[in-house]
Order: C-alpha cells, then sequence, then structure tokens
C-alpha cells in the first residue's frame, strides 16, 4: 500500500507518512492533511502540532500528489518572447535570470523555462499558460503580437511595460532612459544625434525612441535620423551603415542597446570614424557592454537584476492573493569614454 501523499509505502520504514504525522501531531489524517495542504479549516493549534510533528519527523509530501489536492504545480514560468540563441548571447536575458533566480531563493517553487520558437503560430506560449501547467508566470521581452497581455488562467508580472499597461510590471523609465542619453551627447557637443532603436514592437524601444525625440525636439534639433534595430550586435551594426550612407553629417549616436552600440561602433571604426573625436556613442543597458568596447561605452544603468527580483515577488504575492502595484525604476548614466 502506498501512501498518497508521500509515496512511501506504509509501514516499511522508509520514510514518515501523513499517518505518522497525523498521530505524531495527535490530529486527524485529514486534518493533517489540510494543514500540508494550505491550512483551511485548521485551528491555529492544530497547525503548528501537525507542523511540529512533521519536523521532528522529517515529513517531506509527495510533489505530485500534492498537486492532486492543491491543483497547484508548484512551478512558475519564465516565458521569453525570443528564440533559444538570444536567451545564450543576450547580458539582459542572463541578468533576468539571475534576477528571478534570487527571487525564488527559500521558495519551493521549480522555474520552468518557456521560449518562443520561430515554427510556432501567434499566442502559443499563451495558449500553454491558459492550460494550467504552471501557478504563474513572469514575462519579458514581450512583443506586441505575443497576445501574453490576455493571459487570466494564471497571475502573470511582466518585466518591461506591457501595451496594455492594466497588467502588473516593472521597469525602468525608458523614455527618460532616452532622454538621459541624448542629453549626454548634446552636452558633449554635438548637434546631429541619430539613433538606433529597438525593434518598435517592443514598448522599451518606443519608449526610448520617445526619449531620444523629446530631447532633440526641446533643443530645436532634427529628429530624422532615426533606424530601427534589433537590440543584438549585428542589427547594431548594420543600422550604422545605413545611418552613415543616409546621414554622413552624423556626429552622435544614442544606441537602445549596449550590444546594438558595440555593432556601431565597430562599424564607426572600419569607416574611419573615431569615438569619440568624430562620433559620440552612447548606449543603453550597463550589462557588461561597456567592458567589451574600446573605448569604454558611455551607457545608461537599466537594473534588470533588480526588475527580476522585484517581479518574481510580486508574482509570488499575487499567487497568494495579493495585489501588488507596477512598479517603474529610475535609470541613470554611466559614464565611459565614448561621448
Amino acid at each position: 500500500m502506498t501512501d498518497a501523499l508521500t509515496g512511501a509505502a506504509a509501514g516499511s520504514g522508509a520514510a514518515p507518512t501523513l499517518d505518522d504525522v497525523a498521530r505524531e501531531a495527535g490530529v486527524s489524517r485529514s486534518t493533517a492533511s489540510r494543514a500540508i495542504n494550505g491550512g483551511a479549516r485548521v485551528s491555529p493549534a492544530a497547525m503548528t502540532a501537525v507542523q511540529d510533528a512533521i519536523a521532528r519527523l522529517g515529513y517531506a509530501p509527495n510533489r505530485a500528489a500534492r498537486s492532486l489536492v492543491t491543483r497547484r504545480t508548484e512551478s512558475i514560468a519564465l516565458v521569453v518572447s525570443e528564440p533559444d540563441k538570444r536567451l545564450l548571447s543576450d547580458p539582459f536575458l542572463s541578468a533576468v535570470l539571475v534576477g528571478v533566480n534570487e527571487g525564488l531563493v527559500g521558495t519551493d517553487m521549480q522555474l520552468v523555462l518557456l521560449l518562443a520558437r520561430a515554427d510556432e503560430p501567434p499566442g502559443h506560449l499563451a495558449r500553454y499558460l491558459r492550460n494550467g501547467h504552471v501557478d504563474g508566470a513572469i514575462v519579458v521581452s514581450h512583443h506586441r503580437d505575443d497576445r501574453l497581455e490576455r493571459v487570466d488562467a494564471v497571475p502573470v508580472v511582466f518585466i518591461g511595460r506591457p501595451f496594455d499597461g492594466a497588467v502588473t510590471y516593472l521597469d525602468v523609465d525608458n523614455v527618460e532612459g532616452g532622454r538621459i542619453a541624448t542629453r549626454r551627447l548634446l552636452a558633449a557637443g554635438r548637434r546631429r544625434v541619430a539613433t538606433i532603436s529597438g525593434p518598435l514592437d517592443m514598448t522599451a524601444a518606443v519608449d526610448r525612441l520617445e526619449g531620444w525625440r523629446i530631447e532633440l525636439g526641446a533643443h530645436g534639433l532634427p529628429t530624422d535620423a532615426a533606424v530601427e534595430g534589433d537590440f543584438t550586435v549585428a542589427g547594431g551594426a548594420a543600422a550604422m551603415e545605413r545611418l552613415l550612407a543616409e546621414h554622413p553629417d552624423l556626429d552622435a549616436v544614442f544606441a537602445a542597446s549596449d550590444l546594438m552600440a558595440e555593432g556601431a561602433m565597430r562599424v564607426l571604426g572600419a569607416a574611419g570614424r573615431r569615438v569619440p573625436d568624430d562620433v559620440s556613442v552612447v548606449g543603453f543597458d550597463d550589462l557588461g557592454g561597456p567592458e567589451r568596447t574600446a573605448p569604454r561605452l558611455t551607457t545608461v544603468r537599466n537594473p534588470v537584476v533588480e526588475l527580476a527580483t522585484g517581479a518574481t515577488s510580486a508574482l509570488l504575492d499575487l499567487m497568494a492573493g495579493g495585489a501588488p502595484a507596477s512598479q517603474v525604476f529610475m535609470p541613470r548614466l554611466v559614464e565611459g569614454a565614448s561621448a
């Protein structure tokens, strides 16, 4: 005979069973079960007795059997709306993983990683979440057509402002970040300031581009030198080549990520444009990119680990019945030698 919650053979001595916990605590088996699975209709005294018995006996509930009782999977998903090659190469996504993992320290939750695939139809990840495979989800690198903002079957928290602002999220003030970067370039005496945006189906890219436009507009400067990139080194290089062809008079570039700034600086060097003598460059993120460029990149710090840790905490609160509010962190300039 196998105990329903431990999987141990009753009487085998291999592991304490639910019946052992109930006897040790001096309560019924059903009371012990309710105490272990959330405490519904259990008095404080009985709850304390069961917890003490669990500690004395070293009882460990079987996760699979417990999920049948609680209808919980004891897992959360980190949904990355990017292909797996980006996960392995993008320091932003690596920092998100670090932050989420830190946020789960001290919990029994397991992390499930969900990656977008190029061959899957729109809404595939949303359907997975709706089918109850996890108890909650953290969404990062969200694109407009992902349909993840409409998932209401489980609690969801976004890292990065979703297009539907009604969803709980944590983000950096990307509009202000774009303004800070552009302001730094203007302070260096530059007046023909170009930008390489991120993909414009992402709010981070839209907001950083808007900050660049606002700051240049406030100084009566043109905002025509803008090319869309993809937050990668190769995308930044391709965008820089186009900017040089279309706006050869540019003297500064705000790249909306450090990876794109790295690619842009490579192209500028190959074209004989010295950084910062001929062209000043400012990036965005401060996630290791500045150390890979020569000269060292001036950038805007994006507190990604803190965002991810906070999003994990907010999700756990939502899963416990709380109602955490969205949070927006302030960016700050990190000086290098490229501007």
